[in-house]
């Protein structure tokens, strides 16, 4: 296979899960396969060329935030000509159904990472720890997750008390514990904001020598999001499929966060909570030069009394 551009349309916005799930499994139909695995999942696959993307993703928030409520993969398909495998969630869950598992068993039994040349499983959050666990099937692949978490069995993150609904989940049968699954991966990209404590020691939790870990201070626990709203996720992507993503490539992305107002609040408020009232001054002078932010001029008074 070579990497060849697919021209699908699609039309995905404002419509209910069961209408969007029935759309995705006419366009998968026609152009790879769909697949119900279970009561609360899927795989949607997109055939084209001899790069492939595997997403995890859910499905309402597919709905909410992708551009046109399309899988992350789709446009990757349309504009690169990438193969693209989906695996959704039809709620905000843990990709750990029994039904995932026996997926991901007959694709390693049926050889079918082997017909690409590059591979790239990505996720965030819940959809991250799926992407780092699950390539275990797929060893020679690189992963980017964003937020991930290592695991939620009570032995090893006792101390993550976010997920009560999902303690009774179990994470310790196969694709169990992300941390070791990473080891036949050919590079694990791990990004966090190490403001968020418990995200960061997840983070701590992913040793392996060809890890890298990619600090994002101040940048939130949505880092998905984050990224789609500096337009560098796209990037990071790609990046990361022609083996081209490195910490100091990522971090001349992240320069792109001095433009966001967003990240540029919460910088400020930082900084005046940490008492570095002179640095979050000259900020708001300088944000000021470049607009009218009411907020950077509100905070410039408070800091003038």
């Amino acid at each position: 296979m070579i990497d060849r551009q697919s021209a699908f349309v699609t039309n995905l916005t404002n419509l209910s899960q069961n209408a969007w799930l029935g759309e995705i499994d006419d366009i998968c139909d026609e152009l790879g396969f769909f697949e119900q695995l279970g009561r609360s999942h899927c795989a949607a696959f997109l055939e084209a060329g001899n790069n492939l993307l595997v997403t995890f993703e859910n499905i309402p928030d597919v709905q909410e935030n992708n551009t046109d409520a399309e899988p992350r993969g789709f446009p990757f398909t349309r504009h690169e000509g990438w193969s693209h495998l989906a695996l959704l969630s039809f709620d905000n869950g843990w990709f750990r159904d029994e039904a995932v598992i026996d997926f991901f068993d007959r694709m390693t039994d049926d050889a079918f990472f082997e017909d690409f040349e590059n591979i790239v499983f990505f996720g965030a959050n819940q959809a991250g720890y799926a992407a780092s666990a699950f390539s275990l099937a797929s060893p020679g692949s690189t992963i980017v997750a964003l937020n991930p978490q290592a695991t939620l069995e009570p032995i090893s993150a006792g101390w993550d008390t976010r997920f009560r609904s999902a303690r009774r989940t179990d994470f310790s049968g196969p694709y169990g514990y992300a941390p070791e699954m990473v080891e036949g991966a050919k590079e694990v990209f791990i990004a966090f904001d190490p403001q968020e404590h418990l995200d960061a020691c997840h983070a701590a939790l992913f040793r392996k020598p060809h890890v890298t870990l990619l600090p994002c201070p101040l940048m939130g626990g949505n880092l998905d999001k984050t990224f789609d709203r500096l337009r560098i996720l796209e990037v990071i992507i790609k990046l990361a499929m022609t083996g081209s993503l490195t910490a100091k490539r990522f971090n001349q992305l992240l320069r792109a966060r001095r433009y966001d107002d967003v990240y540029g609040q919460d910088l400020v408020t930082h900084l005046v909570k940490s008492n570095h009232t002179g640095l979050a001054r000259v900020i708001c002078e300088y944000k000021l030069q470049r607009g009218k932010n009411p907020f950077y001029a509100k905070t410039l008074d408070d800091l003038a009394r």
